[in-house]
């Protein structure tokens, strides 16, 4: 019986350090305003709803985050983007949302107006929600 409950404190001592580590890595930025930040600077080129097409430059961001990059067959991506080997995490989004370029050369996705570090944590929070 100490067994059993011993295993049982475990596995909820895990499961709420989960929960924490998640709710943190969630916390980074504000979807709200983010949701505010993709369409003053996103928007013009992706959208972001599901099943909706691709924007006038860029991909549906629907379901972005923790998506193989230029995986989506409806989108023309550069060569470079296609044999990049990422996966969109919140990390490698944030590189990406700040400067596209510095991610992977040679991609053709270029910034006019590069959000701040605080948009772009705001951002990649809104795109945590479109899954």
């Amino acid at each position: 019986m100490a067994g059993l409950l011993r295993t049982a404190c475990l596995a909820s001592t895990a499961a709420i350090v989960l929960a924490v580590a998640t709710t943190a890595a969630l916390a980074a930025g504000d979807a709200a305003k983010g949701a505010t930040a993709f369409k003053g600077k996103c928007a013009t080129c992706h959208t972001v709803d599901k099943g909706a097409p691709n924007g006038a430059l860029g991909p549906n961001l629907f379901g972005a985050v923790g998506r193989k990059a230029a995986s989506l067959a409806s989108f023309k991506y550069s060569a470079a983007l296609s044999t990049s080997g990422i996966t969109w995490s919140d990390d490698n989004l944030k590189g990406w949302v700040m400067n596209p370029q510095k991610v992977v050369p040679g991609t053709k996705m270029v910034l006019i107006h590069a959000p701040s570090s605080e948009d772009a944590d705001d951002i990649i929070a809104f795109l945590d929600t479109k899954k």
